[in-house]
């Protein structure tokens, strides 16, 4: 993969800026969780809820990003993209996991990635009620932070799908009678599957604690940090159709190429990228 972003920027500043914005988005985050905080729907019709704290810890993730590189684009979730000749782009959900983050489930995260020409290079997972930061730079491996302990992150080694745990935020949440067959008759081979998790989930699998995550209808701000966390950690994550994932859409990650290579079948005929 090419690695001339490196020469135009320094890892020690994305280390910096993405602890920097966790700690700033967590002191948002954390005192509106499990409050009596307002929601609201963004849609007309069905529900994808959108709070204060979204959109207050987006802001303040936009005004670290900006005192560290102004000239970077930026996309987010709730705020209108700002937009760069640079070959830098950061990746922002202030809550991923807003449905579990009004629920006062702690499986909610704020995602940050940073994009060099469309390519991941770099991710933050911050889970601050628990006290976790995942974080990972391209070529420098992946940790998670818990306090003042640091630890590699290191995908499962469990080879075969029929010992495979499995997470997906909903078996709903599949877009057509046939995806959703398709994740069915995965999940029927697989040793276990948990619902609910959000980012949490691709987090756990980076962790070991899990093979396979299977999604689909996801947006660039839900998967683009979990990427370079992911295959960092030994994983793998690509579109049904083994396409990059930067953009979400039909989402596979797995915790090695023979789980990956065994998943993949039962989800590529069902491709629509």
């Amino acid at each position: 993969m090419n690695s001339d972003w490196k020469n135009e920027i320094k890892t020690s500043e994305i280390n910096d800026l993405l602890r920097e914005a966790a700690g700033a988005a967590a002191t948002i985050t954390t005192a509106f969780f499990r409050t009596s905080i307002a929601i609201e729907n963004k849609l007309n019709q069905g529900f994808d809820p959108v709070t204060e704290a979204d959109k207050q810890a987006e802001m303040a993730i936009r005004a670290i990003i900006n005192k560290y590189f102004p000239n970077h684009g930026i996309s987010g979730e709730e705020l209108a993209n700002q937009e760069s000749d640079s070959p830098f782009n950061w990746v922002i959900d202030p809550i991923d996991g807003t449905r579990a983050f009004i629920s006062g489930l702690p499986v909610w995260g704020t995602l940050i990635a940073l994009t060099h020409k469309q390519v991941p290079i770099a991710g933050l997972m911050s889970q601050p009620h628990i006290g976790e930061n995942f974080i990972a730079i391209r070529g420098e491996g992946a940790v998670v932070e818990r306090g003042t302990e640091l630890a590699d992150l290191q995908t499962s080694q469990v080879s075969e799908l029929g010992d495979a745990r499995m997470f997906t935020t909903s078996p709903r949440i599949f877009l057509s009678e046939t995806t959703g067959q398709a994740y069915d008759k995965l999940e029927a081979d697989v040793k276990l599957a948990r619902y609910g998790l959000d980012c949490y989930g691709y987090a756990m699998l980076a962790a070991g604690h899990g093979e396979l995550v299977v999604e689909e209808g996801l947006k660039d701000v839900d998967i683009a940090a979990m990427i370079p966390l992911i295959e960092e950690a030994g994983g793998i994550v690509t579109t049904w159709s083994g396409k990059s994932a930067v953009s979400g859409g039909q989402v596979i990650a797995a915790a090695n190429k023979q789980i990956y290579d065994q998943a993949i079948k039962y989800l590529a005929p069902h491709a629509t990228d």
